[in-house]
């Protein structure tokens, strides 16, 4: 088996922070019977372990790193708006959430390209 790259591993790390963060949101939901942190839960579980195949995929394709350092954005973006609205009262900034929504989007959409691009040689 091949030693994962540096980016990957980076993606991994992202992926089980991403997936922890998913557990500890969904957990706090259900405590505090909040949509919004649920809504941020789902988020983070649903692209958790989409980065670990990412992070595998980044080998051997650029779009797949890319769709991985997108999904890493749009989940920060969009998770961390509604946590901070959640226990701040205010986000990180007007159309946050809706920012970081769209680059998950378009980084499930660059998923889809990936699997039309040739792999790299090596």
């Amino acid at each position: 088996m091949t030693a994962l790259t540096l980016p990957a591993r980076i993606l991994l790390f992202f992926a089980g922070l991403t997936g922890a963060a998913g557990i500890m949101l969904a957990a706090a939901s259900y405590h505090g019977d909040s949509a919004v942190l649920l809504s941020a839960a789902l988020v983070c579980l649903a692209n958790g372990p989409a980065l670990i195949g990412l992070a595998l995929l980044s080998m051997r394709t650029a779009a797949a790193l890319a769709a991985g350092i997108l999904m890493i954005f749009g989940t920060v973006m969009f998770a961390g708006d509604l946590v901070a609205r959640a226990y701040l009262g205010f986000g990180f900034f007007p159309m946050a959430a809706p920012i970081g929504g769209t680059s998950v989007i378009a980084s499930w959409l660059l998923v889809a390209l990936a699997a039309l691009m040739p792999a790299r040689k090596g």
